[in-house]
């Protein structure tokens, strides 16, 4: 590639140091460093800058503490020298990488620099990445992937470049793989999507814990639109993996407006989380009373069962003020999921949205269950479940999507969890779906709302197959209906199935929050470091 030249070497003449003296080779190792940091040169920068796109050393510097990069293998790169040895050009390798803080904690970041040959394998030194991610996982350190282009993957100009075809894995792609996953069962792995992300950088984008995209300049995809339309469908980066279409489908957790917003989001995220398996996450100052009584709440779920509430404003209500982080808005919608504070300690939060489906588990949502349950098993998460789930699916569609097999998968993500778990039943909780409420093999705490109705299926429908032949004999079929639904309507109170102790405790809803900052008192001493039998899967 075309790159500006390196200059003159230092001069070793000129004001010579006493010979015991290394100046001269540090001298040159500024120069070096110096050239680094033009990365692909004054032109490849300000394309970059031109497509509403910072470079790798921008985003490294604001996604971290002010000063506190500490780089590793800054002058890691191919270098062209003269007859003499002396160096005339210089390509820095295409991945900054080092160590640096998060609010004060220690990270390891990683970060592409597609000013150099766009992030291909032809410009990567592949045991730069590769050595970011062991220093995450043997320090115990948290680390955020910077990903744009290939993320160091391959191109066709490679073969050229190269005079070979890589063979997909190889001793450094293999490594390169198993680390990348399995750091996600030791560490907090962070991935910010900011460009175009293809082929490993698309994987190592989305084998993290949280991973965000910026919505105008971003896209994520396995191959891009030239490969695609090669095979006879034109298509634009957008169409293909903007952040619409990835969002919605699951392969990434979130997207922003800026890089300055994804970088924010980042280190919010990691706040939640402990730097590692190995320890737990730790409480925060508080100043929001845990005894508050939230008033709204004793007419927060409609008497009409088929009328909608939203279900974020009840979840703002409960937990600390200000600190519920939702992950994965746009997929598994009838699910809200999120990181939030309870008196100041990390809790992972599910919540019914009757919103999507009246909160019916779709095969997606059954999938996030599964994913956000590990991440809580994964990091020593307390789970609190707010539940409004009428069951699962039904239909055609959710029987094409297999949503019994998801939904299994995830009733065993539920059970093999260890955590503290708190469920709080707000309307519905039918069916198998209704079964995933909580662990089956251990205590969990469990309160309702006068509000809550359950069984095995609702009343509403069912009546109808149950009751068929005393309805059709019936004269007035539509008053013999209302006579029993009237009457299963009594039967069904949830202070009724608290008679035979299988409902522990019907509760104010205005009391939840004082309950829910008691159940993070008991949870914080019984949470267990160490890794588990099992890591999230991606």
């Amino acid at each position: 590639m075309s790159n500006d030249k390196a200059g003159s070497a230092p001069d070793k003449k000129a004001g010579a140091p006493p010979d015991n003296s290394w100046e001269p080779e540090l001298a040159e190792l500024r120069h070096r460093e110096a050239l680094a940091r033009r990365m692909g040169g004054a032109d490849k920068v300000a394309r970059q800058h031109a497509g509403g796109r910072l470079t790798v050393r921008e985003r490294v510097d604001q996604v971290l503490d002010a000063g506190s990069f500490h780089e590793v293998g800054a002058i890691a790169g191919k270098a062209q020298y003269d007859a003499d040895n002396e160096l005339v050009d210089f390509t820095p390798s295409n991945c900054v990488m080092g160590r640096g803080l998060v609010d004060g904690r220690p990270v390891v970041v990683c970060g592409d620099d597609f000013t150099v040959r766009g992030g291909s394998a032809d410009a990567t030194i592949r045991d730069k990445p590769i050595m970011a991610e062991r220093m995450a996982a043997d320090l115990r350190l948290p680390i955020i992937r910077i990903i744009e282009g290939s993320g160091g993957g391959g191109s066709v100009k490679t073969i050229e470049t190269t005079g070979r075809a890589n063979l997909p894995g190889g001793v450094g792609g293999t490594w390169m793989y198993h680390h990348t996953g399995d750091n996600m069962a030791r560490v907090p792995c962070v991935g910010l999507g900011l460009g175009s992300v293809a082929g490993l950088g698309a994987a190592r984008l989305a084998a993290t814990h949280f991973s965000v995209m910026v919505k105008e300049t971003s896209a994520m995809f396995v191959a891009g639109p030239p490969v695609v339309s090669a095979l006879g469908k034109p298509i634009t980066k957008q169409e293909l993996g903007g952040w619409e279409i990835q969002c919605k489908a699951g392969g990434v957790d979130h997207a922003v407006d800026t890089e300055a917003e994804a970088f924010a989001a980042a280190r919010r995220f990691l706040s939640y989380l402990p730097s590692s398996v190995w320890d737990v996450p730790a409480r925060q100052a508080s100043t929001d009373d845990p005894d508050r009584r939230v008033e709204k709440l004793i007419s927060a779920i409609p008497r009409n069962i088929r009328q909608t509430y939203k279900v974020r404003p009840i979840i703002e209500s409960l937990f600390d003020a200000g600190s519920f982080f939702e992950m994965g808005r746009y997929f598994g919608r009838p699910l809200v999921t999120g990181l939030a504070r309870l008196q100041g300690l990390p809790v992972a939060v599910m919540a019914g949205d009757p919103m999507f489906y009246a909160g019916s588990w779709t095969a997606d949502a059954c999938a996030k269950v599964i994913r956000f349950v590990d991440l809580a098993e994964t990091f020593h998460l307390p789970v609190v479940y707010l539940m409004d789930c009428p069951g699962f699916m039904i239909g055609l569609e959710a029987e094409q999507r297999a949503t019994i097999r998801w939904g299994v998968r995830a009733m065993a993500a539920v059970n093999q969890c260890t955590v503290p778990w708190c469920t709080v039943i707000m309307r519905n909780a039918f069916g198998v779906a209704g079964v995933v409420h909580q662990p089956a093999s251990r205590y969990s705490m469990r309160y309702a709302w006068p509000s809550a109705r359950w069984g095995s299926l609702p009343l509403e429908g069912g009546i109808e197959a149950a009751y068929r032949a005393d309805l059709d004999a019936a004269e007035d079929r539509a008053a013999k209906l209302a006579e029993i639904e009237g009457r299963l309507q009594k039967l069904r109170s949830p202070l009724r199935t608290a008679e035979a102790f299988w409902a522990e405790e019907i509760i104010d809803p205005r009391d939840t929050r004082k309950l829910l900052c008691e159940f993070s008192r008991l949870a914080e001493p019984l949470r267990s470091p160490g890794q588990r039998s099992h890591g999230i899967r991606p």
